[in-house]
């Protein structure tokens, strides 16, 4: 049998840094010696999949099994190693999505049961230059952007499968088209400022409308392959802080993050559709903390907990209040160094003003609020595959709406059991 490349003690110029082709042999790690030979040109490339089957036993609309599917393509070029620019780099991806969602057709959830659940299609993502300046302590990035690959972005929250610890429910519900977000990028530019190890600040100013005049539902229907490059719409401005404290050797680490975001568009009062006023914001603060350190060097790796709350008006947003908080366990099991676990809870404030309207209209169910906990286990098989087996469970889900089946009950409390296996190539 032929030996792996990590067997062999070497490694492929323009592997990622974490793959599975380190545990397979040449001629597939590097097919033809294709990566090596990008590589020397500053080309980087990733094949990333994400393969899961979740189904809900109990609770919500009905039940079944859904099967989703994501397949991630990423190119990534050094241009200075290309055309001889210092400090450029190209950055591209696209996706094919396949299966089915889970949340639209049996929970009925806000909080989506996946982050990769979107409509069937093949399409861009992002497509953009970062210009490094300053020995790296400017970056000014331009192109199709997406704000949740940058913005609102906790470590914690990235052991788990519910798209709301990612992109959090709240700006999904609260801006147009669902913001810019996965599976929508947007053209836009972003400056970030890194003065020191410790502190960031990020500025960006997007197209505040992915697929113009479509709305939420329609948005990934109008801009079916994310090739609309709309530039058009309202602006959407996003400025994020963040401090890393105490990130020295056997010390407990953390960071903690503010920003906010403001668009710049015309919104309706929920209670007077009539009434039009311009603009609309968010104001959030995350926390990451680990509270224990397991001996040893690299990495850290213990105990952490993680935190963000996030308050828009409740005038003009159908969610105006969000919150989560959770616990992950890293390596914690000698046997077991790079597994994670992570056990953490959500909450979905809808507005007051919705619910007004609800009652004004006189309609039997009226909303209040959406909460859901998590449990999810990563488990490593090689560097670059992983097994997660996944649980979660929703109270009120859709922040308490009418059951189709029966309008005068709110759909009823669901559970989710499933398993995801992701390969990064």
């Amino acid at each position: 049998m032929a030996q792996t490349i990590e067997e062999e003690g070497g490694r492929i110029p323009g592997l990622p840094e974490t793959s599975i082709a380190s545990s397979l042999p040449q001629h597939l790690a590097d097919p033809g010696g294709m990566r090596s030979r990008l590589d020397k040109h500053g080309i980087q490339f990733g094949i990333n999949y994400i393969g899961e089957v979740l189904g809900n036993p109990s609770g919500g609309i009905k039940q079944s099994a859904h099967y989703s599917g994501l397949l991630e393509v990423t190119v990534e070029a050094d241009m200075e190693k290309m055309i001889g620019w210092k400090g450029l780099t190209f950055f591209t991806n696209g996706y094919w999505i396949h299966g089915s969602s889970i949340s639209v057709s049996n929970i009925g959830t806000l909080r989506p049961v996946s982050f990769i659940e979107a409509l069937p299609s093949t399409r861009l993502f992002e497509l953009y230059l970062d210009q490094k300046l300053f020995d790296d302590k400017v970056s000014i990035r331009f192109g199709q952007l997406a704000a949740d690959a940058e913005f609102l972005l906790s470590d914690g929250a990235g052991a788990f499968l519910n798209g709301t610890w990612g992109w959090p429910t709240i700006a999904a519900e609260d801006l147009p088209g669902s913001g810019p977000a996965y599976p929508l990028a947007t053209p836009g530019v972003r400056l970030g400022l890194y003065p020191n190890d410790q502190t960031t600040l990020l500025v960006a100013l997007y197209n505040g409308d992915p697929a113009p005049p479509c709305g939420a539902v329609f948005a990934q229907i109008c801009n079916k392959h994310g090739l609309d490059f709309e530039f058009n719409g309202p602006p959407l401005l996003f400025v994020e802080g963040a401090y890393k404290y105490h990130q020295g050797a056997g010390q407990l680490p953390g960071t903690i993050k503010l920003g906010g975001w403001n668009h710049f568009g015309n919104f309706e009062m929920l209670r007077d559709p009539n009434r039009i006023v311009n603009g609309n914001y968010g104001l959030y603060a995350i926390l990451d903390q680990m509270i224990y350190r397991m001996p040893g060097e690299g990495d850290p790796k213990g105990i952490s907990v993680f935190g963000r709350v996030i308050g828009a008006p409740s005038n003009r947003n159908l969610v105006d209040l969000y919150w989560e908080a959770g616990i992950t366990f890293f390596g914690i099991l000698p046997s077991r160094p790079d597994d994670i676990l992570g056990i953490g809870f959500g909450y979905v404030g809808i507005s007051s003003d919705e619910a007004a309207r609800q009652r004004e209209e006189g309609e039997q169910i009226t909303s209040n609020y959406g909460a859901g906990v998590e449990v999810a286990y990563t488990a490593e098989i090689v560097p670059g595959w992983y097994l997660q087996p996944d649980f979660q469970y929703f109270w009120n889900p859709g922040g308490r709406v009418a059951d189709p089946d029966d309008p005068t009950k709110a759909i009823p409390n669901g559970s989710v059991i499933g398993l995801r296996t992701t390969i990064n190539y």
